[in-house]
């Protein structure tokens, strides 16, 4: 496939993405830290977001399997997890953001079910974390292979704006 139909493809495919709520221009802005001397800067990034994001999610899981559950912890934890959701610290740098929108939504309404002291809303929104992590990860990870195949075929990677 030539570059000019991969970049297409991958723009029609951000562009999706962006609609859908799983990125937003938080994500466009770690793309435009990305340059020649570090062409792996946003995978790197994204890769360790989600190996924070899903110890964080372990945590919580510990958390609220604890017969009684510690709402203050588990509020914390949710916390933490709706800032990486939408920035993520790579030392020495400042935050970075992902954009991973649904997440943070998500983790907002987790937040209230730690205040109701809802055990089972809060295993709810677990369930829900999960599952947009899964999704949000598929997601780039396909945005990265196509990225991948747009330079493999001689072509430059498009910057959403």
């Amino acid at each position: 496939m030539e570059s000019s139909d991969l970049q297409r493809r991958y723009i029609d495919f951000t562009s999706t993405l962006f609609r859908e709520g799983f990125l937003d221009s938080q994500y466009t802005q770690l793309q435009q830290l990305q340059d020649e001397s570090n062409p792996e800067f946003v995978t790197e990034v994204v890769t360790l977001f989600f190996q924070d994001s899903e110890k964080l999610q372990d945590d919580l899981t510990r958390t609220l399997d604890q017969e009684v559950v510690d709402f203050k912890k588990v509020a914390a934890h949710v916390h933490q997890l709706q800032g990486s959701s939408a920035r993520f610290s790579t030392p020495p740098m400042r935050s970075l953001c992902i954009g991973a929108q649904r997440v943070k939504n998500v983790c907002m309404a987790f937040r209230i079910c730690c205040e109701e002291m809802n055990r089972e809303g809060c295993l709810g929104c677990l369930q829900q974390v999960r599952q947009e992590y899964f999704l949000v990860e598929s997601k780039l990870e396909t945005v990265f292979r196509l990225e991948q195949q747009i330079v493999a075929a001689g072509g430059s990677i498009p910057l959403m704006w």
